[in-house]
């Protein structure tokens, strides 16, 4: 019996000196990942059960012979236990990552939901009571001058297009959010599509006195939806207009390399905060207060307009960067080559 428990002290007093070591390792080794973590913690526990037995098994005073088959069994053993421990510790911290990444989009996508929920509340309640007011003094015959009523009958007409608009981009939105977003790809010109952008901007670029400029040649064909393409352009040149300084311009160009064929719409905004370069595609964002639509006097928006870009940017298989410049921003939208 004495035998045995003085056995157990040796085993425990060198497992109990080589998990210390961990411990201190770990601790040092705290801010590194979660592989590195548990490759640490299977060292130290095969490290501990190693020095035991070697440790009992010297104090037993075994023959050389003996003590080197020991050794040769144990040490098989722990590379073994080291080399499967490797394996599924890798394949457990990769599961942990993708877990925490999981978590971290969804709280993402649910602070993106109801940041989009307060921002279509704000964008639709202020247009609504307006236009429920004028209706009823329309209905009610208190306003008699016919320039008057002429300019209410124009404001609610507006009021209504901005909320079709709005109501328009969340259904699409929600397609793609959805994944029911059929293409159709056909082979597309790339310069007719922008020429109908450009045409469709051009009164809101007019008012603020936006120059658009657009390259004289260069422009590739394009294996795309013909409608989603023009969503994909008509919304990068209405986003550069409406944060454009007035008397600025939007420039846009277009190319193709082996791999992919590009887009790129820069403009004159003075640039976007660092920290929000990675959130300008994410829905309802808006930036600063003073960069936003309504600031920049367009008559406003819901935010979406970048968030349907990337949607469907990405539903063709391409991909949408943004990056400042000297003197403001420019976008670029790359998609397959045909």
């Amino acid at each position: 019996m004495t035998d045995t428990l003085l056995i157990g002290l040796y085993a425990l007093a060198a497992g109990g000196a080589v998990g210390l070591s961990g411990a201190a390792a770990l601790r040092l080794l705290r801010g590194r990942s979660i592989l590195v973590h548990i490759l640490v913690l299977l060292t130290v526990t095969v490290l501990a059960v190693v020095a035991g037995i070697v440790t009992v098994a010297q104090a037993m005073f075994l023959s050389p012979h003996d003590l080197w088959v020991v050794l040769v069994t144990v040490s098989a053993a722990a590379v073994i236990s080291l080399a499967v421990g490797t394996v599924f510790g890798s394949r457990l911290a990769a599961s942990a990552v993708w877990a925490q990444t999981a978590r971290d989009r969804e709280r993402r996508l649910e602070a993106g939901r109801r940041e989009l929920v307060a921002w279509v509340s704000h964008d639709l309640r202020t247009p609504l009571a307006g236009l429920r007011a004028m209706a009823e003094a329309l209905e009610d015959g208190i306003i008699h001058d016919p320039a008057v009523v002429d300019e209410y009958h124009r404001r609610i007409r507006v009021e209504t297009d901005r909320m079709a608009q709005l109501v328009d981009d969340l259904f699409e939105l929600s397609r793609i959010n959805a994944g029911a977003l059929r293409l159709v790809p056909t082979t597309v010109p790339l310069r007719d599509v922008v020429s109908d952008a450009i045409a469709g901007v051009a009164p809101l670029a007019a008012r603020r006195r936006i120059h658009l400029i657009a390259a004289d040649s260069g422009w590739p064909y394009v294996r795309a939806g013909e409608r989603e393409l023009a969503r994909i352009v008509s919304n990068l040149l209405i986003n550069s207009v409406r944060y454009t300084p007035e008397d600025g311009s939007v420039h846009i160009a277009a190319g193709h390399d082996p791999d992919n064929v590009w887009l790129a719409v820069s403009d004159t905004c003075g640039g976007i905060p660092g920290e929000d370069l990675d959130r300008v595609f994410d829905v309802a964002f808006r930036g600063e207060r003073a960069r936003t639509p309504g600031a920049a006097g367009s008559g406003g928006g819901g935010g979406l307009g970048l968030a349907i870009v990337r949607g469907l940017v990405e539903a063709h298989g391409g991909r949408v960067d943004v990056r400042n410049t000297d003197r403001g921003c420019r976008f670029e939208v790359r998609l397959p080559a045909t």
